[in-house]
């Protein structure tokens, strides 16, 4: 076994990716590659409506088809249900979500008969077979649309199709609105997104009649979670179901699950005897994965006459889809609960409905109610700004949360755990020569050229709940570490390995990391909400303290020494001032697994221990940006000119692995901000289902960016760790429209929707002043 030196600490090392080798290699494992024997491929006769309801189906024909082993129509799955649902609002109202639609279809893409057969193209071929017919409905799209009075009814269980309605009133918000020297508001409608991860959601799954034994390999992030929610539906326990995540080619909180395809083969596999795949098509990924944002919010300040913040009123309309996914109403609480920002907000009014709709659910991704939160504060700044007379850095300054604040309680009950937000827009500010190019815009101007600088300052929530960990030292003196959060490209195996490897005074080749398994390890939460670091790596670094403490014990025995003379050495243990007397894990290891006299009073063989960890509350992760931005007059092309970027994480595990989620949640905030967006039509059609009608970025479209760091620990987890995988969708879409908002504000222009496309910005350019 490799020893670390004296000085050699992981934590705070840039190490590339263990991971990486294989991946670059081609011999990465995903769910599609493996090939069961025997294995049937699914496919699913979908809905072309959005909202109909089946007058006709008649599967004799396609039951008949050749290579045809199974044909199931809702009938047959009526019993399987409800779907879960986190009811994280009180009295929400939950429709119908059956696993297979019968009667009426509420979404293009619900599925009204799933197909098992020898072939994919024999399932195909007999999807063709089925008939079906359809009487049109009337669809309601769009939130706002959706609970007016004259929308139609989509679910007579849910009263106005409005799920659920929470009000969030503090403070004295009628007061200070009638005080205020100044009220600036704005209505925000940014588009529903979706995540298109490469690789699209997918399925096989296996039983074991003999055994009782059912397993499902699923792309997902929260194997845990799936096997609970499957056992469940089929009255398993949940013993009897094992669930594999193994490679997972992206998932963005929109794999946490599960969805309905997960519980209809694993129910399908039992019936069948016989194991059963099914993976999405791109249309499919695009017409049922759930898709996120779209919320409309009108938000409103009140302001003191120098600016000060006196209040906060908001009315948030959330889309939900037509099937609620466990996670609905997480992003609209959200958006709800963090709408102050990084500010000082002494009052509030703010109501949040959630809509139900004629389309594919609308729940988590990337940043999940974070970046409607910012982008909306952000733009009430920057709008205040411009009322106010105040230069948009100025007002931020006289309105962000001061470090001696913390812990922090902000207006809607949220607390703030750590951080400097002043000092992170100090240094934005200070990189970019604020001034300097303050002046040079001006200059420009004077030139003709269409230049604009946008700022925010932004806060990140992450590591809410709890995850498990679990570490052994094993007879050779090498450690496994079991991790409750599932990796799907962020380098759990990296990062955690030098975690444990600190903690136990070893390197991280000496450390096995795994995950992704319900059969390995205790129960897991999962990964989503930026939670990994700071509680899986949390739980793993209590589990090795008492390992290590342990294991000093049975050291102390060994070398017959008193506990309190043993201190960790570089791959085990010694002597206070008698260095020559070492004793290495392998040889403690031994002792414990020899129990017996090998042991000291009071302990028990063997060299692990399994942690649960949860925090108190929340830690808050910060950061702020500065955007530079051009427009070319005639097109109204955009063109992102620099990126200056300060983000505090508190404690950085890996700097190399840190940056590039910082990178990737970029990337998919510039597609946000200049070019996704999922439309419906009337009718509850999805006109952006394919590649070719939904843009997302290349690789020549994300710009170039300056990354700085701060380090403000966490006093909530014993790292100091924070998350960062969200903080690009949360920041960079509200610092580019506030660079483009600013760059317009010669022609008149005082906020604009995203996507920022080079129409959009034209129709700007030009219209009449």
């Amino acid at each position: 076994m490799a020893h670390a030196t004296h000085l050699d600490t992981y934590v705070g090392r840039p190490m590339k990716r263990r991971e990486d080798r294989r991946l670059l290699l081609g011999a990465g494992k995903y769910v599609d590659d493996l090939k069961l024997p025997g294995c049937l491929p699914v496919v699913f006769v979908r809905s072309p409506y959005g909202h109909a309801r089946i007058t006709r189906l008649d599967a004799s024909r396609a039951r008949a088809a050749p290579g045809v082993v199974a044909v199931v129509t809702g009938d047959e799955v009526r019993h399987l249900g409800p779907m879960p649902v986190n009811r994280a609002i009180p009295d929400m109202k939950v429709p119908p979500h059956p696993i297979i639609a019968e009667g009426v279809v509420h979404a293009t893409g619900v599925p009204v008969a799933a197909i098992a057969a020898a072939t994919e193209s024999a399932a195909w071929d007999a999807a063709e077979l089925l008939d079906v017919e359809y009487e049109d409905l009337p669809a309601a799209v769009e939130p706002e649309a959706a609970i007016a009075k004259a929308a139609p009814v989509l679910f007579k269980e849910v009263d106005g199709n409005r799920s659920f309605r929470r009000v969030v009133k503090a403070g004295d918000p009628d007061g200070a609105f009638a005080r205020a020297a100044h009220r600036v508001s704005l209505r925000i409608a940014p588009e529903r997104i979706s995540a298109v991860a490469i690789e699209p959601r997918t399925v096989v799954a296996s039983y074991d009649a003999a055994t009782q034994q059912l397993t499902l390999w699923v792309a997902c992030q929260a194997p845990f979670r799936i096997r609970g929610e499957v056992a469940r539906l089929l009255s398993l326990h949940e013993s009897q179901v094992r669930v594999i995540a193994p490679d997972v080619g992206g998932g963005f909180g929109v794999k946490t699950g599960p969805y309905r395809e997960e519980v209809l083969l694993a129910w399908l596999a039992m019936r069948l005897g016989r194991p059963l795949s099914w993976v999405a098509t791109r249309r499919e990924d695009f017409q049922t994965t759930n898709h996120a944002r779209g919320s409309v919010c009108e938000g409103e300040l009140a302001l003191d006459a120098e600016g000060r913040i006196l209040g906060l009123r908001a009315r948030i309309v959330s889309p939900l889809g037509a099937s609620l996914m466990n996670a609905a109403a997480g992003s609209p609480w959200n958006h709800a609960r963090l709408l102050p920002g990084a500010y000082v907000v002494p009052s509030c009014d703010i109501v949040l409905e959630g809509a139900l709709t004629n389309t594919a659910p609308v729940a988590a991704y990337r940043g999940a109610g974070r970046p409607e939160a910012c982008f909306a504060i952000e733009r009430l700044m920057d709008e205040a700004a411009r009322v106010v007379g105040l230069d948009p850095a100025e007002l931020r300054r006289r309105n962000l949360i001061s470090p001696d604040k913390f812990p922090f309680r902000t207006i809607t009950g949220q607390s703030y755990d750590s951080g400097n937000y002043p000092e992170a827009l100090d240094r934005a500010l200070a990189a970019v020569d604020y001034a300097k190019l303050r002046r040079e815009q001006k200059a420009r101007r004077e030139s003709g050229d269409v230049v604009g600088i946008g700022i925010v300052s932004y806060v990140e929530p992450c590591a809410l709940g709890w995850e498990s960990g679990s570490v052994k030292v094993e007879r050779s003196g090498r450690v496994t570490a079991i991790t409750g959060s599932s990796s799907h490209g962020q380098g759990h195996e990296t990062t955690f390995a030098q975690v444990v490897a600190d903690a136990l005074g070893v390197t991280p080749d000496d450390v096995t990391v795994v995950h992704g398994d319900t059969r390995s390890g205790p129960e897991g939460f999962g990964t989503f909400g930026s939670r990994s670091t700071a509680l899986g790596g949390g739980a793993l670094v209590e589990a090795s303290v008492v390992v290590r403490d342990k294991g000093r014990r049975i050291a102390a025995k060994l070398l017959e020494a008193a506990v309190d003379d043993v201190v960790a050495a570089p791959g085990g243990f010694h002597v206070v001032g008698a260095s020559q007397k070492t004793i290495t894990w392998s040889q403690v290891a031994g002792a414990a697994y020899a129990g017996g006299a090998a042991l000291p009073a009071g302990d028990t063989p063997g060299l692990e221990s399994s942690v649960y960890f949860q925090p108190e509350a929340e830690c808050w992760s910060s950061g702020a940006v500065v955007a530079v931005v051009s427009i070319e007059r005639d097109t109204g092309r955009l063109t992102i000119e620099s990126l200056l970027w300060v983000d505090d994480a508190g404690t950085i595990v890996n700097p190399l692995l840190a940056e590039g989620q910082l990178h990737g949640s970029l990337a998919q905030g510039i597609g946000q901000a200049l070019m996704e967006r999922i439309v419906y039509d009337d009718r509850g059609q999805l006109l952006t289902g394919t590649l070719m009608d939904y843009a997302v970025p290349r690789a020549d479209d994300v710009p170039a960016v300056t990354i700085e760091k701060m380090h403000t620990p966490s006093p909530r987890n014993p790292l100091g760790a924070k998350g960062l995988g969200e903080a690009g969708c949360i920041a960079i879409p509200p610092a580019i429209v506030n660079a483009v908002v600013d760059a317009l504000s010669p022609f008149g222009v005082t906020h604009v929707d995203m996507p920022l496309t080079p129409e959009k910005i034209w129709r700007c350019l030009s219209r009449p002043r």
